[in-house]
């Protein structure tokens, strides 16, 4: 039978007695005046026990000094408060509750608080599950970029050993394989250093790459300029696949000028509303240059490819005249 030292109102207690939530209320001095059956039954003591600062015993001593703190704030401030701490149950496991407490005045005198509480042990434990697996796919995902860029630098300098070695004619074509694998090693790392890999903010990863893109080469011979009227999430992906083809159309450009001629890009995000499809358009100067004998315009077939990996719709082919329009799913 719950014990009631000063008789709260008819009205709580009818509610209290009936209830299936663990209820209380506290003097203006915090201390317990009345505990429900069901904050009985959960701690197997009698309201007697609890009352004052009985309850006290079952916090758990790792959460009893926060616990203590947030309450003497809320009664120093007469707030709601809310709370999340173990107290341990009849049968001596601590389990995690969920407590909230509210003010009480009589006319406008302070009279204590009066709150509940619910198990969320449940609750914490997934929490704490997800919260160990998001660390292990973290830590799978560092472990696989690192080994993938390892895998591309030594990629990038067999290329160059192999390019050195070759007949004059054939270094052309090696440099720019080359140029495309340092281009592919900066779009990966780029989206694993997004601070959501999850979901990517599009105007966010294009801006960084668009300045790693310009540090491939001697200063001022890559540009690319981003101007994003607009930004979204997007999954990796698709992510992944816009900047691809990116490095692709600044490759292009380095293969259709001279060294000694900027190759500009500029990259557009046009403004849309949320229901619209995100639309990036992406124009260069040098994309409709002749590339050196003996490489390959793969271009084309390879922002094909990696657009249609992403279902993302193409047209263009990245000239001022004809702009490379990317639209992305809705």
């Amino acid at each position: 039978m719950a014990a009631d030292t000063t008789s709260p109102d008819a009205a709580f207690r009818s509610f209290a007695e009936g209830a299936g939530l663990m209820i209380w209320r506290a003097d203006p001095k915090a201390r317990l005046i009345y505990v429900n059956p069901a904050w009985t039954t959960f701690r197997g003591r009698t309201a007697e026990d609890e009352l004052g600062d009985g309850w006290k015993d079952g916090l758990h001593p790792e959460d009893r000094a926060a616990h203590e703190a947030g309450l003497a704030a809320a009664y120093a401030k007469r707030r709601p408060h809310s709370a999340e701490y173990r107290l341990r149950r009849h049968d001596g496991a601590f389990r995690w509750v969920h407590g909230h407490a509210y003010p009480l005045h009589e006319g406008r005198d302070f009279a204590g608080f009066a709150g509940s509480c619910f198990d969320i042990t449940e609750r914490k434990e997934a929490e704490e599950h997800a919260a160990r697996a998001m660390a292990e796919q973290e830590a799978l995902l560092a472990e696989i970029y690192h080994r993938v860029r390892n895998n591309l630098q030594v990629t990038v300098s067999l290329i160059g050993l192999y390019g050195r070695a070759a007949a004059g004619p054939c270094r052309p074509a090696f440099d720019a394989l080359g140029q495309r694998v340092r281009a592919i090693a900066l779009v990966q790392q780029h989206l694993h250093e997004a601070p959501q890999i999850a979901s990517v903010d599009l105007a966010e990863y294009l801006t960084r790459l668009a300045e790693g893109l310009g540090q491939l080469r001697r200063a001022g011979r890559i540009a690319v300029t981003v101007e994003a009227g607009r930004t979204a999430l997007l999954e990796p992906r698709r992510v992944n696949a816009l900047g691809m083809i990116l490095a692709e159309i600044v490759a292009e450009c380095l293969d259709g000028t001279d060294e000694g001629i900027a190759c500009v890009t500029r990259v557009e995000v046009p403004a849309g509303s949320g229901t619209e499809p995100v639309r990036v358009r992406i124009t260069s100067g040098g994309v409709a240059g002749e590339p050196p004998a003996g490489v390959p315009r793969i271009g084309p077939r390879l922002i094909a490819a990696y657009a249609g990996q992403a279902e993302i719709a193409v047209s263009g082919t990245g000239t001022p005249e004809s702009p490379l329009e990317l639209t992305l799913p809705e």
